[in-house]
């Protein structure tokens, strides 16, 4: 009896203590489940592996750094971000798998990230589905909003502007009225800015006397192609290779190493280490291609990113895709804050009506419904391994 009444007393005093904390936990603290009232998740899709590496990490970097500025100045409307980063391993499979690990598992209430329309155009609809506002940082294909969805926006120029602005400098400033081009035709980057370029340069005057392509997913060797180019009875002024940062540096040195010193020009993939590492000094030199932003800028924006970087990871940012991705972060803080909430239906009403935000690689509006900015396009020159800021435009 004595053992009976011992153990109702335990067992009484067990009841009271389990009480209490309910008690406590239904008053005074969130239940599970509910989230962090004072966090943000933010998610980072990038390519950390693989052939877009060399643009998604220093991407992500500064997307990071973004973040961590912010939080140190007190966050967003009273919350800290978080980032939540998933790599995409160069894979569109693998990308889209990490999208909806994001969306699915880690809850972010947005999405950033991407240097390339086909990982984009691949994984942006499992966030359009969920209702998550997905920002690429580096992706340039201008009709992806549009393929994509509502929740779909575009930090940097689209592929038709920056082509158009690579036409009018080989027509009006290397003066080239004739052109060879060569296109990969493994990714929709690559495809589409061709097709812009071909439309410009021809409408303005410009004469195509070849055009050629390679599988970038499996080719390394462009002797065919440059056979062919070397044969033509008319030589061209200029050459226009289509191409991703991991294949630009060698398509050039092959050119170069077979006797081709006609000057090229390329699109924003060429905005990497690997143009020069890969094609080597001095094959590269008189190479020109179109980005975002010239890193040796003197606007006070544009020094006060590089400091920042250059202090964190001991070294300058490797290209405009960093900045780009800084520009990102700080465009979702500008929408969150002027959502009032970290609601995504909220935050894309609120990137909609982005006007005259101004970034490191330029002002960032959306006007019209249009879910791409129309930004100026930086020109650059290879100068025995060192880019060299060219000129800035704007076509229309």
């Amino acid at each position: 009896m004595k053992k009976f009444k011992f153990l109702l007393s335990i067992l009484m005093i067990l009841g009271l203590m389990m009480a209490g904390c309910s008690s406590q936990d239904n008053g005074g603290e969130k239940k599970a489940g509910d989230g962090d009232s004072n966090t943000i998740k933010i998610g980072a899709i990038y390519n950390l592996t693989g052939g877009q590496a060399s643009l998604d990490q220093p991407s992500l970097n500064a997307f990071q750094l973004a973040a961590e500025e912010i939080n140190a100045a007190g966050g967003i409307n009273g919350m800290q971000i978080e980032v939540i980063s998933v790599d995409g391993k160069s894979e569109p499979a693998t990308t889209t798998s990490a999208v909806q690990e994001l969306v699915d598992v880690k809850k972010v209430k947005v999405l950033a990230g991407l240097s390339d329309s086909t990982f984009v155009l691949a994984s942006g609809p499992i966030a359009q589905k969920a209702g998550i506002p997905f920002i690429t940082s580096g992706a340039t294909a201008p009709e992806i909003p549009d393929q994509v969805g509502d929740y779909m926006f575009l930090s940097p120029f689209g592929d038709n502007i920056q082509a158009f602005a690579a036409a009018d400098f080989a027509l009006n400033d290397l003066q080239a009225d004739t052109v060879w081009v060569l296109t990969d035709t493994s990714t929709d980057y690559t495809l589409g800015l061709a097709k812009f370029f071909k439309e410009r340069y021809t409408a303005k005057g410009g004469k195509i006397l070849l055009e050629d392509k390679y599988n970038g997913a499996s080719d390394m060797d462009f002797s065919a192609q440059i056979t062919k180019l070397k044969n033509l009875p008319e030589k061209p002024k200029v050459l226009f290779v289509s191409a991703q940062p991991d294949k630009c540096g060698l398509v050039v040195k092959q050119l170069r190493d077979l006797g081709v010193d006609t000057p090229v020009v390329g699109g924003d993939g060429y905005d990497t280490p690997d143009l020069v590492s890969l094609g080597g000094v001095p094959q590269t030199n008189d190479t020109y291609f179109t980005t975002h932003v010239s890193l040796g800028n003197t606007d006070a924006g544009v020094t006060t990113f590089v400091e920042a970087y250059k202090k964190k990871f001991n070294k300058e940012p490797e290209n405009a895709f960093a900045a780009l991705a800084y520009d990102t972060m700080y465009l979702i803080a500008d929408a969150v804050k002027r959502a009032g909430s970290d609601d995504s239906t909220a935050i894309r009403d609120a990137l909609q009506k982005t006007e005259g935000f101004k970034g490191v690689t330029g002002t960032i509006s959306y006007q019209d419904g249009q879910r791409v900015p129309l930004k100026s396009v930086t020109i650059m020159k290879v100068n025995n391994g060192e880019f060299e800021f060219v000129k800035e435009v704007l076509p229309n």
